[in-house]
């Protein structure tokens, strides 16, 4: 009576195990299956547009930026201009109490005066000495003259600080900067007191060393895309590329500007300083056969493309090759399905 209930329960155990092994290997099968069918990629061989590229990172800059400071120390009185304004050229931007700087004019101006009087006594008391001047005289008018020379250089220097008192733009542009928005502050000869930029003379400055440089030229279109605009391409020429290296730099390495083809189309929201890629097209060809450029393999034969299903291999000649795609002058027609 008890021998046919260890046997079902064997038999049971068996069934059991039996399930278990199958769903494991029905669901390798769909898990290994799905899992290669996914890595193997494919592509169609298209016709379009393909572009030989030199990418090179570089900066946004302004010809016309203005960064102003005082020539000297002082308290502000005067503020007349805020941040995002639009100025004229030569229009006062901010100043400083002239009080002091012009009592320090005036006591030059006098202290001037005082020594080219002595040097001018000086030079009486030997004017028909000529040729038997003393040594103590000579001394005495040369320290006249030094002195008198002296006290012109601290005149003409008070008086540059008394005239640049009042900071002037340089040019008509926008104030992208304003340190000092109010008056009463004293501010020293080394703070910047506010930047000036015109935004018509924006530009994308790259470097290029001595490789890259020679594939650069004038008039050469641009295509930029900057960090801070991911989604929006920015059209440009090549307008300047330099002729000797920059200093300051490991190896040979060369200023390229290039100029925003519209200048009223940038965005508002561009700024000086930011980064990003120039796209310097150096080849391209209209109406071309191209396909990804990892789905074109090489080896001691030659160049070929997987065409139809893996490992028929079709052997294949190329063209312009871009960063991403490659033209394909030989081999294949549009329309080819390739397998990576």
């Amino acid at each position: 009576m008890k021998l046919p209930k260890i046997k079902f329960k064997f038999i049971k155990k068996r069934i059991i195990i039996f399930s278990i092994i199958l769903v494991a290997v029905l669901a390798g099968f769909f898990f290994f299956g799905s899992r290669s069918k996914k890595e193997v990629a494919t592509a169609i061989v298209q016709r379009g547009t393909v572009k030989e590229e030199l990418i090179l990172t570089g900066t946004v800059k302004a010809e016309k930026h203005a960064i102003l400071s005082f020539p000297t120390s002082g308290k502000i009185v005067w503020v007349g201009v805020t941040e995002g304004q639009k100025v004229a050229k030569g229009q006062g931007l901010i100043s400083l109490d002239k009080t002091v700087l012009n009592t320090i004019y005036q006591q030059s101006l006098n202290s001037y005066r005082n020594y080219q009087a002595a040097a001018e006594s000086a030079l009486d008391s030997v004017k028909d000495h000529a040729g038997d001047e003393t040594f103590t005289q000579k001394a005495t008018r040369t320290a006249a003259e030094v002195a008198r020379d002296n006290a012109y250089d601290a005149m003409l220097a008070a008086k540059y600080n008394l005239d640049n008192a009042t900071l002037l733009s340089p040019f008509a542009g926008i104030v992208s900067s304003l340190a000092f928005g109010n008056p009463g502050i004293n501010v020293s000869l080394a703070d910047t007191i506010v930047e000036v930029i015109d935004p018509s003379s924006i530009y994308f400055e790259v470097d290029a060393d001595q490789s890259e440089v020679t594939n650069i030229k004038q008039k050469q279109e641009v295509t930029i895309i900057l960090d801070s605009f991911k989604d929006k391409e920015f059209k440009g020429v090549v307008s300047f590329v330099g002729l000797t290296p920059k200093s300051g730099e490991t190896g040979a390495i060369y200023k390229v500007k290039v100029k925003f083809s519209d200048s009223k189309a940038l965005d508002d929201s561009l700024k000086v300083g930011m980064t990003g890629d120039g796209r310097f097209i150096l080849s391209q060809k209209e109406n071309a056969l191209y396909v990804p450029v990892k789905f074109v393999n090489s080896d001691k034969t030659g160049k070929f493309v997987n065409v139809g299903k893996i490992g028929n291999r079709v052997s294949v000649e190329t063209g312009i090759e871009g960063e991403e795609v490659v033209e394909i002058t030989k081999g294949v027609k549009e329309g080819d399905t390739l397998y990576d």
